[in-house]
């Protein structure tokens, strides 16, 4: 498979770019105003965590408001509004088929950042529904169905029209994933909260939802960008089409079964749990195929992560897949989660996962897609930089500190003698960690959104070399 020989004339990619301008653009322009909120509502909270009386005499800003208002607007404002966008741009470029109604996908774009603020907007008022990653109030979802049908409506046409040919197995992740996540959103939503089914039925339903939002929605697009990405930069085809098929159909099959590994130790039937278990492990299976595959596409070219940002981005959100994913089913195992379980290091892990892998992955496509859909450079390669490094060292340095504290957590939380408050005590320093952290991968967000204004706002200029490349001139901007 070779993603990067794509037979098609520099006139019909200007084309593709120019009807997704306005679309794809609105989407990744405004998911970064959800970044840079939700990341500022991130610190609060991590804050709150070891210095309870900050921002205490706002009722908008206690942590039982701030908390899931981060998780929202992070999950459907940032990741979701930025993985439409992306997902829209990569299945048009592989099509060969501009998007053909430009207009209904910016009302879209539109009309899903509409339930984005109404949604947080309930949220720190008080209107949530206090069911994990599904806290908007129900008044939020009608925007974020109908501009999901617009996006689903689209993609369905893009692959319509394709030009025929090779299906492309970003293809395949990219379309499993608008067909998955409003399944899943709202079959979750009608059940836990339009129509709430008997309360023992809730929290397996919450936590297949939960865990497949990650899995189902924000994995194979991120997957299906890197798949995109890491060849078209390189010049090389994938190491091998029939891992990546492997990868792809394991994917589908194993994770949704995930979810329940969250409830080892409750009141629920063993063999469903058993069976989350062994799926979880399972998940072994697609993660070494996708591993397998990355690495040989890499193999000799390794020395462009120094020149290309984007590969930097896209090769370490894929690396961090390896490693989340890895984590994960070990964590599924009863003596790990025995462990592990109601502890910072779950924390650690699910930020692995929605940051190090699909955040940096996303920030590797948008600055690839950017100067195609908007025909000019990056403004500053230093600002690129500020951005890689210290989100990089930041999440890093973040999911050390809650795993390692989350493990010695879990150890004490296991002993019978030791008192709860000095296990709290014990969390403090690492809790501290989290928010130094956060704060500076928030330093990495606001570069990013500075070098992304200051590309919009400044005059289209000839560069003597390309910000995209920081030591050598790669092919022209619109490959």
């Amino acid at each position: 498979m070779n993603q990067d020989n794509l037979e098609y004339s520099r006139q019909q990619r200007l084309e593709i770019d120019r009807a997704a301008r306005w679309p794809c653009g609105v989407f990744i322009g405004t998911s970064l105003f959800w970044l840079i909120f939700g990341s500022v509502l991130a610190i609060a909270a991590s804050i709150k965590l070891h210095d309870p009386e900050f921002l205490a005499d706002n009722a908008w800003l206690t942590f039982g408001r701030v908390r899931p208002a981060h998780l929202n607007t992070v999950a459907y404002g940032w990741l979701s509004t930025a993985g439409i966008g992306i997902g829209l741009w990569i299945l048009s470029r592989l099509c060969r088929a501009p998007i053909e109604d430009s207009r209904s996908l910016t009302l879209a774009a539109v009309l899903w950042n509409m339930g984005n603020a109404v949604g947080t907007w309930g949220i720190l008022r008080g209107d949530s529904t206090a069911v994990e990653w599904l806290e908007y109030p129900t008044y939020a979802a009608p925007f974020l169905l109908v501009s999901f049908a617009f996006v689903t409506l689209a993609a369905v046409n893009l692959i319509r029209r394709r030009e025929p040919g090779h299906i492309y197995i970003s293809q395949w992740y990219i379309m499993a994933a608008f067909f998955w996540f409003p399944m899943l959103f709202f079959t979750a939503h009608g059940l836990l909260v339009l129509a709430p089914v008997q309360a023992p039925a809730q929290p397996p339903i919450n936590w297949w939802f939960a865990h497949n939002a990650l899995g189902l929605w924000f994995t194979p697009i991120g997957l299906g960008a890197a798949y995109y990405l890491i060849p078209k930069i390189i010049g090389k085809p994938i190491h091998s089409y029939y891992l990546s098929a492997i990868g792809f159909w394991t994917l589908a099959f194993f994770y949704a079964w995930n979810g329940m590994h969250h409830l080892i130790g409750g009141p629920y039937p063993a063999w469903l749990i058993t069976a989350s278990v062994v799926a979880s492990v399972m998940m072994f299976v697609p993660v070494i195929t996708v591993a397998i595959n990355h690495h040989f596409t890499m193999v000799g070219h390794f020395k462009k992560l120094i020149y290309s940002p984007t590969l930097r981005f896209v090769v370490f959100g894929a690396m961090s897949y390896t490693l989340v994913s890895f984590q994960g089913s070990l964590m599924a195992i009863r003596s790990v989660n025995h462990i592990t379980h109601f502890t910072h290091y779950t924390i650690a892990h699910a930020h692995l996962g929605a940051y190090a892998f699909a955040s940096m992955t996303f920030f590797g496509a948008i600055y690839y897609m950017m100067p195609r859909l908007l025909q000019r450079e990056w403004p500053s390669r230093w600002l690129i930089r500020l951005h890689f490094w210290p989100c990089a060292i930041g999440i890093i340095l973040y999911w050390t500190i809650l795993s390692y504290g989350g493990w010695l957590q879990g150890l004490e939380l296991n002993k019978d003698t030791t008192p709860f408050l000095e296990i709290v005590q014990l969390t403090l320093p690492y809790l501290k960690g989290r928010t130094h952290a956060g704060m500076l991968m928030t330093f990495g967000h606001i570069c990013f959104a500075i070098s992304f204004v200051w590309m919009l706002i400044a005059h289209r200029q000839e560069r003597s070399e390309p910000t995209l490349f920081t030591k050598r001139k790669p092919s022209p901007i619109n490959s």
